[in-house]
């Protein structure tokens, strides 16, 4: 599929400008790693340089000041969460972020399903309170039709159908013939904000607290 051209140069700067790996190109631009590869694929890495001691220090500052932040976010995000939990729908948030949201990343927040109404209630919340658009991407089957698929979650989440960025299923053919609710593929909501995440960390524990 066609990817708008400023996701490749973004791609590129991320590579060029913080030597991010496939890997992190892939799960900020929220592509398909074979994706990003082709685009970056001329722009290598290279070894990596042998630090100062002035340069380790400046790094083991930027580490420490950057904890302290995401500290501050957590400590933020269990006081607020009194204000919040009174409001319809929050709860739901966390607790679906629970059993559905991506956890092994401190800077990324994410959570996909087929149900479109549980993809709302994480969109709708993510971007109110990290003041990100969340980025969508909907995996699909061969046969499905992406102007349907853009059309049915643009309407879902209220976003423009052309925002809707669609990743081919790799371990399926076709849809024809299956009946389950994955008619209309499977689509992920994804905001990258360290401190949101670590806000949403402490959301999650309150919860968690609460089932003990």
């Amino acid at each position: 599929m066609a990817h708008p051209a400023y996701l490749r140069q973004r791609a590129r700067e991320l590579r060029l400008t913080k030597t991010f790996s496939v890997d992190q190109i892939a799960e900020r631009l929220a592509l398909p790693k074979t994706t990003v590869y082709e685009w970056v694929a001329d722009l290598p890495l290279g070894r990596p340089k042998r630090w100062s001691v002035g340069q380790r220090r400046g790094t083991q500052a930027m580490q420490g000041k950057y904890r302290r932040l995401r500290e501050q976010a957590y400590e933020q995000g269990w006081a607020e969460y009194d204000e919040l939990v009174v409001r319809p729908t929050f709860r739901d948030f966390v607790v679906l972020y629970i059993a559905e949201g991506y956890k092994r990343s401190r800077n990324t927040a994410s959570m996909c399903n087929s149900d479109s109404a549980i993809v709302a209630v994480g969109s709708r919340w993510m971007h109110e309170l990290s003041g990100h658009v969340p980025a969508v991407r909907v995996q699909h089957h061969a046969d499905q039709d992406p102007d349907d698929l853009r059309s049915y979650w643009g309407k879902a989440l209220g976003i423009d159908p052309a925002a809707v960025v669609l990743v081919p299923k790799s371990n399926s053919g076709q849809m024809r013939g299956r009946s389950w609710r994955c008619v209309h593929g499977v689509a992920e909501v994804a905001v990258h904000d360290t401190l949101f995440r670590a806000r949403l960390q402490a959301w999650m524990d309150r919860v968690s607290e609460a089932w003990r």
